[in-house]
């Protein structure tokens, strides 16, 4: 049994403190909202992320972060915006050494920094491991079967968090291209946002396909460019992450595309999703990092104009088909 700390009570944490929790495991769930706390605390039920998902008394849901200082291992479970800022909150309160096993997939918008980053910057002494995969949380809570990828620099860390699933519904490999498995989890939701706005238009499963496919694409040319092995995006971090967002009714950045194929602007489908759309800052910063890299990403740029108001999704479809001819493995 090993003595857990989960920061973030999204639907993600919370499902993860359940998962966790009924493997025997010492659950504490920490999030950011004391009055978002307590309703869990008195419903033991997350109700507008998981609703009738029970939240096992074992789990201890708490307002401080003071038990970081007692954990075997730090899962970060917030939003990508909120990285930073939660990895300083146990700053000080962590013991050296302890892996931070993070779920959360995306860029610090204002350095363009993946997450590891962010993590060796403020916690230096602690190994990063990236928890990825086609993991969402509606599924994970129920005890579907799941299968993750650990990826990190430390095997000892990588392994410690492998070994938190063992004999469960989850089944956890591990890996060591952390840039690779952080590139196919924040660039999925691109290609997952562009898929949701094919639907919404009335296209069809051979968009999507056509969708998802270049999509990989543009996903492991800016993955290698930022060092990532090309290997990577065949595996559960790359094409298992995207098939999954780009398909299941359970993902937020593939409805909110749907909601502007429907003729929704982007903001309003946001405001619909009333969830955090990574796919949104993802995509400017995918955009900005293919320039600073020279890689070309025509989706990504298609989706890049429409969220910032330049063109339409039509107008986006008709630029994408109308590009130049060329060889599939060309560039």
């Amino acid at each position: 049994m090993a003595r857990l700390m989960i920061l973030g009570a999204g639907g993600m944490g919370t499902a993860l403190a359940v998962a966790f929790a009924n493997m025997g495991h010492d659950v504490t769930l920490w999030g950011h909202r004391p009055d978002q706390n307590e309703l869990l605390r008195q419903k033991r039920e997350n109700e507008r992320l998981l609703k009738g998902i029970q939240i096992p008394e074992a789990v201890e849901i708490v307002d401080t972060v003071d038990a970081a200082a007692q954990a075997d291992v730090i899962v970060i479970a917030t939003p990508s915006a909120a990285m930073r800022e939660t990895l300083c909150r146990i700053k000080g309160i962590v013991k050296p050494g302890v892996p931070i096993a993070c779920t959360s997939k995306g860029f610090e918008v204002a350095t363009l920094l993946p997450l590891h980053e962010i993590s060796a910057q403020e916690l230096p002494n602690n190994p990063f491991v990236a928890l990825t995969g086609p993991s969402h949380a509606e599924e994970l809570s129920r005890g579907i079967p799941t299968v993750l990828l650990a990826a990190s620099e430390s095997h000892q860390a990588a392994e410690a968090v492998q070994n938190l699933a063992l004999n469960s519904h989850i089944r956890i490999y591990t890996g060591t291209d952390v840039i690779g498995a952080e590139m196919g989890g924040a660039l999925k939701n691109v290609i997952a946002f562009a898929a949701g706005i094919s639907d919404g238009m009335g296209g069809g499963d051979n968009t999507k396909a056509a969708l998802m496919t270049r999509g990989l694409t543009e996903i492991s040319r800016l993955g290698v460019a930022m060092g990532a092995s090309m290997d990577t995006f065949g595996g559960i971090s790359g094409v298992g992450d995207l098939i999954v967002t780009c398909c299941s009714v359970h993902s937020r950045n593939r409805r909110c595309g749907y909601f502007v194929g429907e003729g929704l602007t982007v903001s309003q489908a946001v405001e619909k999703v009333g969830m955090t759309v990574e796919g949104i800052t993802a995509t400017l910063c995918a955009y900005q990092l293919a320039q600073q890299k020279g890689v070309e990403m025509p989706i990504t740029k298609q989706i890049y104009r429409l969220i910032k108001g330049e063109i339409t999704a039509e107008k986006a479809l008709e630029e994408l088909l109308g590009r130049p001819l060329k060889r599939e493995h060309a560039n």
